[in-house]
């Protein structure tokens, strides 16, 4: 039987494309084959997802029967997708304006799930062909972020800025783009190829944020061998699926002062002999940084305190 990758979940269907040796094979242009899954992974309470490695069967209608899933090495629950093997986090420098709270939120979620993200920083050509210096919130922004190990690529789909970075990043890839509605996540993916034709929105001005476009996950072909799961934007995001102990973590910064702090299990907020407490007062750690810690750390305990 065929192994396959699911690249596409809608109305109780799967779409798989074949894979060799454990890698998907792009075939730009080759329909993908419309399968159901078996109902013994109801029973188990087992959901196929966009992203799974899959062994299926095919009948005599062109159609298959999904008979068995491999092992996942990563999963996120939002968007729902597995063995995604690096996120790419789109976020905007203008319309809307970066939202710095929002991208910590999501590389909290992409840190928990142990991936690795890659920021990109969307509409360069919105900033009015001001020349950025040191002292530009845009090039802070990109230090900041780099400095703590992330790769940050400044694009523009308008002038071509940034696009063949990205698109060498991908090759060869399974990876998700993901981000605050309307930052031009599917404008960048038609850029990269513009024979997807994804469907865009301008931006909705009156709101300060964009229309969604996207309906539903779906892993896209690329020429050059990536497959892109361009999936639905996010207001907000929540921290259900976490346990505030692990909020730390996921700030990886944190890690070669927690490891010192005076006791175990430290919050980083008002132990004595916090070391990530020090790291901020001496600037080794970045304020902004903190703060936006301490108010996921105040979320997380408020829902946890309601649910």
């Amino acid at each position: 039987m065929p192994d396959g990758v699911i690249v596409k979940a809608l109305s109780g269907y799967y779409y798989v494309k074949p894979i060799l040796n454990g890698r998907a094979v792009t075939t730009e242009g080759q329909p993908a084959i419309q399968c159901r899954a078996r109902g013994v992974f109801r029973d188990r309470g087992i959901s196929p997802l966009v992203g799974d490695h899959v062994v299926y069967t095919l009948s005599d209608h062109d159609e298959g029967t999904v008979t068995e899933i491999k092992p996942r090495h990563s999963q996120l629950i939002r968007p729902p997708i597995a063995n995604v093997q690096f996120a790419v986090l789109v976020f905007s420098l203008r319309e809307p304006d970066l939202n710095l709270p929002l991208l910590d939120k999501f590389l909290v979620h992409i840190e928990h799930s142990g991936l690795n993200a890659i920021i990109c920083l969307t509409k360069q050509d919105l900033l009015d062909g001001k020349v950025m210096d040191k002292k530009d919130p845009i090039i802070f922004v990109q230090e900041l972020y780099e400095q703590i190990g992330y790769e940050v690529i400044l694009t523009s789909s308008r002038s071509g800025m940034g696009q063949e970075q990205l698109r060498e990043r991908l090759a060869g890839h399974i990876c998700v783009f993901s981000g605050q509605s309307g930052v031009g996540k599917s404008s960048l993916l038609n850029a990269l190829m513009p024979s997807l034709n994804l469907e865009t929105n301008e931006i909705s001005m009156k709101l300060g944020r964009g229309k969604h476009t996207t309906r539903h996950v779906e892993l896209i072909e690329l020429d050059n061998g990536a497959f892109v799961a361009d999936t639905p934007g996010f207001s907000q995001l929540d921290f259900l699926e976490m346990e505030v102990g692990d909020l730390s973590s996921c700030f990886r910064e944190f890690k070669p002062f927690s490891d010192e702090c005076k006791f175990r299990g430290c919050s980083h907020l008002h132990e004595p002999g916090c070391k990530v407490i020090a790291a901020v007062k001496q600037g080794e750690i970045a304020q902004i940084r903190y703060d936006n810690y301490m108010q996921f750390y105040a979320e997380m305990k408020d829902k946890k305190r309601r649910y």
